[in-house]
Formats: C-alpha cells, sequence, structure tokens
C-alpha cells in the first residue's frame, strides 16, 4: 500500500529557489522505517520548520519527510536539566515548557523556529559559541534511523564516527528519531546586556578578540551600507543571563518572558521596498541609537530572538527573495578577507542589508561542521540579477582566505569549492556509504556539491 503524501510547494527561508515536492507527514516514527524500505520514491529528505535559508531540505524529483508531527517529549529529568524529546520538537517548544522551569537551550541560533533534528543536522550556533561550542556538543546521545531499516544508538562515545557524522551531516546519514541533551540552567528569563558602538571593521574586530572571553554571549550587528573608513562600523552586543538579584522589583515573576507585540508581513513586498535609501536610513538610526550602555535588561526573546517578532519577515525581500551567505574565516585571515567581502558587495553594487559577525571557538569534530576558530559574518543578499555571479566571486575571496559555506545557508556553492572547503568531506562520504549504500538520503543541495549522486538541480 503507497504510502500516503501531499504536492506542496517548498522552499528554503531565503525563497530564492522552489521546488514542488511529494511531503510526507508521518505521524509514528515506524512510518518513516516503511517509508525508507518502500521505494515509493527514489530518494528522501528529512524537513524541519524550513529554517535552513537554501536548498538543504528540498528534493527534486523525490520525497520530503516532514518531522513537524514527530514531536513529543519523551523524558526530563529536573535534577540534571537531561531532557529527551523526538527530533521534530522545535527550541521555541522547549522554551514555552522549559523556560518557566529555569531551563534553556544550551545553544540557540537566531530564530526559536528551528527542530532539534534542523539543530542538530546542521550543527547550529548561537551568540556563545566562541564560550560553548555548537548544538552537538549538548547533545548526550541520539537515535538515528538508518536507510537500511537499521536503528543506531549513537553518542560521541558509542558509534562516533556516525554521531559526528550526523553532526552537521545536512540529515543525509540517518533519520534522527529522538535525542537526550542537556538544557541550561538559568535563574530569570532575561540577559544583562553592555553595548559598544565601533566605527570601523578593525575596531569592531578588536572589541570582539579583546573582551569576548568575559562574556558568554557576544555578536556585532555591522553596517553593510557603510564604507570607506567606516567599512565594517557596527553595534557590538555581550550578555550574560540575568540572575535574580539582578532584576528591579517591578518584575514579579523572573522565569516569565514579557509579553511581546507580533508583526506579521502579510504579503510579499515590491521588489523596490528594500533599497539603498530606506537601508540607509534604518540603519544609520540604528546605529546612532546604540550608543555605549551597560547592564540594559533584554529579555531572552528579544536578545536571542530579534527577528522573530515579525511573523514571515522574509517577505520582505519580495517575490525573488534573498540569499544569506555566511562563512567562517581563521583569525590571521579575518581581517584582509572580511574587508574584500564588504568591499566587493559594494563594487558590485549589491551592499548587504543585514550583516552580522559573531567569534567561533574550536570547531568539533564533525567533517561537515561549519563552525571552527575564527571570525563569521552573515550576509543577507537580496536575489536579482547578477547575483549568481557574485556570490560565485566571493566564494573565490572565502577560498583564498582559508574560509568555507554555511550548509545550512548555501544557495550556489559548487562541488568543487566545497570540496576546497570541507576537506574532510571525504570522512563523511565514507560513513553514507556505509549508512546509505543505496542513496536513500538526498536532497538539492547534497547533489550539488557531490554529497549524494544525480545531476544539480
Amino acid at each position: 500500500m503507497r504510502e500516503p503524501f501531499v504536492v506542496q510547494r517548498l522552499s528554503g527561508w531565503g525563497r530564492s529557489s522552489w521546488e514542488s515536492s511529494h511531503v510526507y507527514r508521518p505521524e509514528q516514527r515506524a512510518a518513516l522505517a516503511r517509508l525508507l524500505a518502500s521505494g515509493q520514491e527514489p530518494h528522501y529528505i528529512p524537513r524541519g520548520l524550513g529554517r535552513s535559508y537554501g536548498d538543504a531540505s528540498l528534493n527534486r524529483d523525490g520525497g520530503v519527510l516532514s518531522f513537524l508531527r514527530l514531536n513529543r517529549f519523551l523524558a526530563f529529568d529536573p535534577e540534571t536539566g537531561i531532557l529527551e524529546c523526538e527530533a521534530g520538537v522545535s527550541l521555541g517548544e522547549i522554551l514555552d515548557v522549559f523556560l518557566p522551569r529555569g531551563f534553556f537551550p544550551p545553544v540557540t541560533p537566531g530564530t526559536r523556529h528551528v527542530t532539534v533534528g534542523g539543530a542538530i543536522a546542521a550543527d547550529v550556533h548561537g551568540k556563545n559559541h566562541h564560550r560553548d561550542g555548537a548544538f552537538a556538543r549538548f547533545v548526550l546521545d541520539m537515535r538515528l534511523l538508518t536507510p537500511a531499516g537499521e536503528v543506531l544508538t549513537c553518542s560521541p562515545e558509542t558509534e562516533r564516527e556516525v554521531f559526528w557524522a550526523t553532526a552537521g551531516g545536512m540529515g543525509l546519514t540517518g533519520l534522527i528519531l529522538s535525542a537526550r541533551l542537556r538544557l541550561r540552567k538559568v535563574e530569570t528569563a532575561y540577559v544583562r546586556v553592555d553595548y559598544v558602538r565601533t566605527r570601523s571593521l578593525d575596531e569592531t574586530l578588536a572589541a570582539l578578540a579583546a573582551n569576548d572571553e568575559r562574556y558568554p554571549y557576544s555578536v556585532a550587528w555591522l553596517d553593510g551600507l557603510a564604507g570607506g573608513r567606516s567599512l565594517g562600523r557596527g553595534v557590538l552586543m555581550r550578555g550574560h543571563h540575568a540572575t535574580r538579584q539582578e532584576l528591579p522589583s517591578r518584575i514579579r515573576d523572573p522565569l516569565a518572558l514579557p509579553g511581546r507585540a507580533c508583526f506579521a508581513v502579510p504579503f510579499d513586498f515590491p521588489a523596490c521596498a528594500l533599497n539603498r535609501l530606506s537601508v540607509g536610513a534604518f540603519n544609520t538610526l540604528y546605529y546612532l541609537r546604540h550608543g555605549a550602555a551597560a547592564g540594559v535588561l533584554v529579555d531572552c526573546e528579544r536578545f536571542f530572538y530579534p527577528l522573530d517578532g515579525v511573523r514571515d519577515w522574509n517577505r520582505l525581500y519580495g517575490r525573488r527573495g534573498f540569499v544569506q551567505y555566511q562563512f567562517v574565516l581563521p583569525p590571521e585571515t579575518s581581517a584582509v578577507g572580511l574587508s574584500e567581502v564588504l568591499t566587493r558587495c559594494a563594487a558590485a553594487g549589491r551592499p548587504p542589508f543585514l550583516a552580522v559577525l559573531k567569534g567561533f571557538g574550536e570547531a568539533d569534530p564533525g567533517p561537515l561542521s561549519f563552525p571552527c576558530r575564527g571570525y563569521t559574518l552573515a550576509l543577507d543578499l537580496p536575489a536579482a540579477k547578477g547575483l549568481p555571479g557574485l556570490l560565485e566571486e566571493l566564494d573565490g575571496s572565502v577560498l583564498r582566505h582559508r574560509g568555507r559555506l554555511y550548509l545550512a545557508k548555501d544557495s550556489a556553492l559548487d562541488a568543487d569549492t566545497f570540496a576546497a572547503m570541507y576537506p574532510q568531506a571525504g570522512e563523511f562520504r565514507a560513513v553514507k556509504a556505509r549508512l546509505d549504500p543505496k542513496q536513500v538520503l538526498s536532497s538539492n543541495l547534497a547533489r550539488r556539491i557531490g554529497l549524494a549522486r544525480g545531476a544539480a538541480p
């Protein structure tokens, strides 16, 4: 009997590419094994909330396995903060249930709308990577369904190669059924934040290097339209979880998030809505508004997830969508490489509308895990004519400066450049060949960069 599916047009969060897909929505883990064994589709890729920006969860001529109904909490130990849950549980659901109990995700990206399975598959990072590393470091173990129908329990100690190939493996080693992770104990739902305004890229990097170790969380917003001596100017935000003693008496429940108005973008904006004039005015106001300030109390949602307050904010970029281009460079090449990338964008007439800079600590052992020691810059670039050529130029700059791109956000990387950026990819292929010899798991991204057989989309 054929498993039911719906035909749905899907994209990544950047909305720059779309695929009409056969989407399967299993409600029980047993259905996943049946689907993989059925041969109903030539290949499958798992998908959570669709927050990878490019084509990592798109699958032309194949099936997409939605995990949104596989989102059950399985166990929790309040003494240790260890949570066991299915892969479809989102970080937002964890926050809603466990922040009132005094627990917070140990690592979180810039949105709460990410599933645990997706966080592992991309080995996501947050504002605390320089201190704590990426998400997989807090995963004690996980249960992985291989395409052959075997369920493996893997951890950093047991089935180590499988564990680290899956962390950052973009859903290509197997289907994560459940995971046990250690949550962080917190006293309040607030962060104490120090703000510093910088006047140039050199000043921004110097401020990050000098003080990052003092703060658990650190991130810099850059004015992507600033040039000349002001290239790379920005606002550095660094903070720590506030203690109960640091809260004013007016806050009666320290673990309750204050009400937050959520706005929605109801339609695709015209392509001309975001332009140099409108974005430049916003950037100038933002830069001038955030001068030096210490100990500012900010609730967790506003600090960690500022864009989540605008539902469907990706529609601001119009029907063509946008690309988020994120790369990391080692410390010794960061200043020159970051400056080169920003200058190339400006010279092409495509300065980024949003630019975020963070420092990274030590890399995870995963052969495809993105973060490594250095500095990472994420740029929002509207999709328009000529963008592919610019992205190719930027890839060349990143490669020359010994950097690499983030697969969870990539939209255009080719197989040769990927191989040069990820020299350990052969280790990943060896694990995938053992777990998935028939190439049951595949995606547009995997075929484009040579991690799965088949023509690139």
